[in-house]
């Protein structure tokens, strides 16, 4: 493999980046941005200028020329349903970014930050004669939508189910699996469930993602951060109290919800250390976690009445043998489980962005009024 790869993949409070060469990654790192610098700007739309220079400004002291680099990739934004898979940054797409009808996260920024670091990249090549062009890629978008039809139906036609999920590690964790026993991601029928501040449950057949809850919009399992699915009745008497405002209801299901509104913290590792010194409601959270995620695994299994080949755990949750324990004790009779704590996104990122250079990966356009086959 051969080639300059750079890597970008922004959070809420942090810019991960990771380079490349020749296939071997030579450096990541994790550029925060304090909660200081943070307040300054009104929308987090408004800190791309910001993000990139400090990008920029990290590659330029740790010797990283920018001319030298052939490729970004980008973690995808909350943009329209699209298929999975590779897409290169258009205007179309920067559009769609900004816009967040998906939502808005930092997320969104990556694919702009990318794109202009791609435009600025090649002006310096052109300005000194040198050949090639810098491109900007994003792989597994958070939307990607290839839920069959029967799954997106809900009992009222006014409410349609949709994908937001942890696309991007979910999908590097069924090709991993794959190549462990000898295949690709289209010879495996297999259950992810990723585990880290948000939680996403996925079913994967023939490379296609058939079926998942909506992570971002209170759909499924409880997480350290989010509430999960509630009842519906007393969400409506909440929404009609006159008490919060549209956005504190939101927050209390996304960002305010899960672990932090019933133990105050997002840590587990706090939450197992509580547990374990006799916090009844801590010990009542962790079962309930877990009852949750399993609840949910069991049910994509019922999807293609339970021919699964493997049941994946994954996320930063799954480095707690408490929890993938207890787990694996309420899914373990459906299919093997395998645990692959952390996240790969980089990796993905990466594996993704030399397919390109190789030619190896199809590489799809982007439309935002796509509709899903």
């Amino acid at each position: 493999m051969k080639g300059k790869v750079l890597i970008i993949n922004p959070g809420s409070t942090s810019t991960k980046i990771g380079f490349y060469e020749d296939g071997q990654q030579k450096f990541e790192t994790n550029l925060t941005h304090s909660a200081e610098e943070i307040a300054k700007y009104e929308s987090v739309m408004d800190q791309g200028d910001m993000r990139r220079d400090a990008i920029t400004n990290f590659l330029a002291e740790n010797g990283v020329e920018l001319d030298s680099i052939d490729l970004i990739m980008a973690r995808g934004g909350l943009i329209s349903p699209i298929e999975a898979g590779v897409y290169e940054v258009t205007p179309e797409m920067r559009e769609a970014c900004i816009e967040g009808k998906g939502g808005v996260h930092a997320c969104n920024l990556s694919a702009l930050i990318a794109d202009d670091m791609a435009a600025d990249i090649n002006k310096s090549r052109q300005a000194k004669g040198q050949e090639g062009i810098c491109k900007a890629y994003i792989a597994d978008a958070p939307t990607s939508d290839e839920m069959l039809p029967e799954l997106k139906l809900t009992g009222h036609p006014v409410f349609e189910r949709r994908a937001a999920f942890h696309t991007l590690n979910s999908r590097a964790m069924v090709r991993r699996y794959a190549r462990n026993v000898g295949k690709t991601n289209k010879d495996v029928t297999v259950i992810v469930a990723h585990m880290g501040g948000g939680s996403s449950v996925s079913l994967h057949r023939n490379g296609l993602v058939i079926d998942v809850n909506d992570a971002l919009g209170g759909d499924g399992p409880m997480s350290p951060e989010r509430a999960g699915s509630v009842p519906a009745f007393p969400l409506i008497d909440l929404c009609f109290s006159g008490e919060y405002t549209k956005a504190e209801i939101k927050k209390m299901l996304v960002g305010k919800g899960g672990a932090v509104a019933h133990l105050g913290t997002n840590d587990f590792r706090e939450i197992i250390a509580m547990a374990n010194n006799g916090n009844v409601e801590a010990e009542v959270f962790v079962k309930a976690y877990c009852l949750s995620a399993a609840k949910y695994i069991a049910a994509l299994a019922t999807t293609i009445c339970g021919k699964v080949d493997a049941i994946i755990l994954t996320g930063g949750v799954c480095h707690s043998t408490v929890i993938t324990g207890q787990i694996i004790e309420r899914v373990g009779f459906i299919a093997p489980v395998v645990i692959y704590p952390g996240e790969d996104e980089l990796e993905s990122l990466a594996e993704n962005g030399y397919g390109i250079l190789s030619g190896e990966v199809q590489i799809k356009e982007y439309h935002r009024e796509r509709i899903i086959d």
